[in-house]
């Protein structure tokens, strides 16, 4: 077993196949999953686990080269965007609807239980070389 990092095994081994320019979208519990990437839903129960916790496990794990959230986020989550702005420098925001038309190309979707609007964040893959 793990000592360390992610324990989770389905995301564990869905982050070590990720490459180079693959999408991770990052949902909270009301945003829609597209058909096509693979789901790992930690949901547990409302707010279970959060969407920082995850994030921040995430970032623990990946290289991300670029960030995409909902400009709603600003005006209805404070707390998500001051979240982001300081983990993702150089957040791109985007209207939510295209949000959601984006995340119908990544490669993997992790939803969290987070249960406050637009706590969404599709990340870009990069490299650590």
């Amino acid at each position: 077993m793990k000592k360390a990092g992610i324990l989770n095994r389905q995301l564990s081994g869905a982050l070590a196949e990720l490459g180079h320019g693959d999408g991770v979208l990052v949902c909270d519990v009301g945003m829609p999953i597209p058909p096509g990437p693979r789901v790992v839903d930690l949901a547990f129960r409302a707010g279970v686990p959060s969407f920082a916790e995850v994030l921040d496990g995430l970032l623990a794990e990946l290289v991300v080269e670029g960030a995409t959230a909902a400009a709603e986020v600003r005006a209805a989550n404070p707390a998500a965007t001051a979240l982001l702005e300081s983990r993702l420098p150089g957040l791109a925001l985007v209207p939510h609807e295209r949000l959601k038309e984006l995340s119908a190309g990544a490669r993997l979707v992790v939803r969290t239980g987070e249960a406050r609007p637009y706590a969404n964040v599709l990340l870009r893959c990069g490299v650590f070389f």
